[in-house]
């Protein structure tokens, strides 16, 4: 694999994913991953693809979100000249470009129900028809697709195709969020941190000092290992001396005293629009006349939330509260709080 293309991760949950991908390269049927943004699902499609007997034909990606939904189709199945205005040429699409080897569709769950339609019958018979052509064209293509959403409630609401989501579901490989993996925050900001000392012509890798490495693994890390690795690179290039560790780090590169900010009235109409959440205005401390029983309810709230934002992986959690881990068993008894 490239130098970009590593898998680096020790934790169980990410080692199963791997395990899991490696079983299913060698077999000729569908793949489906699923994962947060930054969790590598690109990765996985590679090492499945390398992995199988069309190692050596070709690999197409399609970012299915990149295009207008009017180009998506042609993208996919190509077009004879004169298709449409401005097509001025056949051109052969995605699947014609794939055969014999494998089409990673990215952001599978941005498609539209045409084309969705189309993908079925190119799955179900192995033969795609350019957009203007009149006869079929038989093609040989594994599919790895990948999302971000829950295609399964997609598929009960009407919005994806339950028949679409059958075929293309022969195996499932679920990738785990960072904050879950166990011990790999630490080794993957080593990996990235060397790497880009490497690069920027260090001459000894200082490590981080123990504030930082504190810092690191209490992070949430939405972005994942994307993140996680520009947060690392970012605090190596901004450090001044390689003889000692790293001691600063900065998680929103946004953040900024001279940062704009909108207007009441942007704000106002964000907030109306859905795009932005409604400024909290905190609890009525005129109308609190129980002081233990507020106290008890705003623990309560903290703990429900950690608990879900961590998936109620309750050491995960414990960690992110500053808690052990009987003192969140007996929180989570002393509220009441069930993963239901």
């Amino acid at each position: 694999m490239e130098r970009e293309n590593q898998f680096i991760g020790q934790s169980g949950a990410f080692l199963d994913a791997v395990e899991r991908t490696s079983r299913a390269a060698p077999m000729r049927r569908p793949v489906l991953v699923i994962g947060e943004r930054g969790t590598g699902k690109e990765l996985i499609a590679e090492r499945l693809h390398r992995l199988s007997e069309r190692w050596d034909e070709p690999l197409v990606t399609m970012n299915c979100a990149a295009l207008p939904e009017t180009l998506i189709e042609a993208e996919l199945f190509g077009h004879e000249a004169g298709a449409f205005t401005g097509a001025t040429k056949a051109r052969v699409g995605r699947f014609e470009e794939a055969d014999k080897g494998t089409l990673f569709l990215d952001e599978l769950g941005t498609l539209s129900m045409a084309a969705q339609e189309r993908l079925l019958r190119a799955v179900e018979y192995g033969e795609v028809t350019r957009i203007g052509a009149s006869r079929p064209v038989r093609v040989d293509v594994r599919i790895v697709g990948a999302t971000n959403e829950d295609l399964q409630a997609r598929a009960e609401d009407g919005t994806f195709r339950a028949d679409l989501l059958d075929r293309l579901s022969f195996e499932v490989i679920t990738l785990p969020p960072l904050r879950v993996r166990e011990g790999d925050i630490g080794v993957l900001a080593d990996f990235f941190g060397r790497r880009m000392a490497a690069e920027i012509g260090w001459e000894a890798w200082p490590g981080f000092a123990e504030h930082v490495q504190s810092q690191l693994e209490e992070h949430p890390w939405p972005g994942n290992v994307r993140e996680l690795r520009n947060v690392v690179e970012r605090a190596v290039y901004r450090w001044d001396d390689w003889s000692e560790p790293i001691g600063h780090v900065v998680f929103d590169p946004f953040d900024s005293p001279w940062k704009p900010t909108p207007t009441p009235s942007a704000r106002k109409s964000e907030q109306a629009s859905g795009k932005a959440p409604p400024a909290s205005t905190g609890p009525d401390l005129d109308a609190i006349d129980d002081l233990r029983g507020a106290v008890d309810e705003h623990e309560k709230r903290i703990v429900e939330h950690a608990l879900g934002r961590h998936r109620w992986n309750q050491r995960q959690t414990a960690k992110a509260l500053g808690l052990s881990y009987d003192q969140l068993r007996h929180a989570i008894k002393k509220h009441g709080l069930s993963s239901d």
